[in-house]
């Protein structure tokens, strides 16, 4: 196995005894030509380099991703509990609730285990299907933000016939739409790295299986992949963006019309925090995938877990918790456990 482990050449590995699991790689020959794959027993997920105390941003994802899981899990909870909840508004909003559980959940604890307990070592299959759920649930909020802003849109454009445009039914459909996109151009771009044979190093620059330090590992033709790695972002963030944009200044003229200075600026307070929170989402992901390969693997991982973990922190404080019907529902909830405990006594 020594010419092997020479062609795998992991720059970061420090123990000779990796190597050793390292060496262990997979040969498949293709069915329909003479070009055999070359894919290794096992990836190897750097994370940061050269910055001292990294631990501590570790630590901060940790907090972020608890509070993460206990707000949304608070909001899913009040929306299933609460008929008065059961909207089209607040089906997309469960939704959204529901990504975001799933994204930071798929994502955080994995990154604690890697580095904390330096588990850097991941299998080719395990490396994979970890892309697949981080971008699936990425794509996810990206597209729901969408269905959010749709909702706003009709909701203080067309008030009168939002019922009608805006039904549980057409909700729904939309959410589907939203997830069967998702899914499916995900499972293209892991489709398309299964093709790639990784004969050089196996280390991966990155804090997760991110799908641009991965397919840059591979030793043949990557074309596919990089132009996909350009289109994909058109599709799932640079054209919800604009939607949302068009969106939101459609409101605000909307707004300007019919509205009084008091609802005016009450409106303006409530799109900017919604557009403060879209901005939180959507620059770190563009800048990092538009400067692509020219963006440092350091400040890459910086610009994803942000973008991946601060979302589902702010969304039930900004989205949710500061609605009237949440307001009250959670009145609610506190009243019948005053009650139950009255009772109990």
């Amino acid at each position: 196995m020594p010419n092997e482990v020479e062609n795998v050449c992991c720059r970061e590995i420090p123990k000779r005894e990796d190597l050793v699991k390292l060496s262990n790689i997979t040969w498949i020959q293709t069915m329909d030509s003479n070009m055999t794959i070359v894919r290794p027993a096992y990836f190897v997920i750097s994370g940061f380099s050269g910055i001292p105390h990294v631990n501590y941003y570790y630590l901060f994802l940790l907090v972020l991703y608890i509070m993460s899981v206990v707000e949304n899990g608070v909001v899913m909870a009040l929306i299933c509990l609460d008929q008065s909840l059961k909207t089209p508004k607040y089906i997309a909003v469960f939704n959204l609730a529901f990504v975001d559980v799933v994204g930071s959940s798929s994502l955080v604890p994995k990154v604690i285990d890697t580095f904390w307990f330096n588990n850097k070592y991941i299998t080719y299959s395990n490396c994979l299907t970890y892309e697949f759920f981080n971008y699936m649930t990425l794509t996810m909020q990206s597209l729901n933000l969408v269905v959010l802003s749709f909702d706003r849109l009709v909701a203080i454009t067309f008030p009168l016939r939002y019922q009608i445009i805006v039904s549980l039914k057409t909700m729904f459909s939309l959410i589907a739409a939203c997830w069967i996109i998702a899914i499916l151009v995900n499972l293209i771009a892991v489709g398309l790295l299964t093709r790639l044979s990784y004969c050089r190093s196996v280390v991966i620059n990155s804090y997760f299986c991110d799908h641009a330090p991965l397919y840059r590992l591979a030793c043949n033709d990557n074309r596919p992949n990089y132009i996909l790695a350009k289109v994909l972002p058109a599709i799932i963030l640079w054209v919800p963006l604009l939607f949302i944009l068009i969106t939101y200044t459609s409101i605000g003229v909307a707004l300007s019309k019919i509205a009084g200075a008091h609802d005016r600026m009450k409106a303006f307070k409530t799109c900017s925090a919604h557009m403060i929170l879209v901005a939180i989402y959507y620059l770190p992901i563009l800048f990092t995938l538009a400067l692509d390969a020219k963006v440092p693997p350091n400040v890459r991982i910086i610009n994803m877990s942000l973008a991946a973990v601060l979302p589902p922190v702010l969304n039930p404080l900004i989205y949710v918790l500061q609605t009237q019907e949440i307001k009250q529902s959670l009145k609610k909830v506190f009243k019948r456990i005053k009650r139950s405990k009255i009772a109990m006594k």
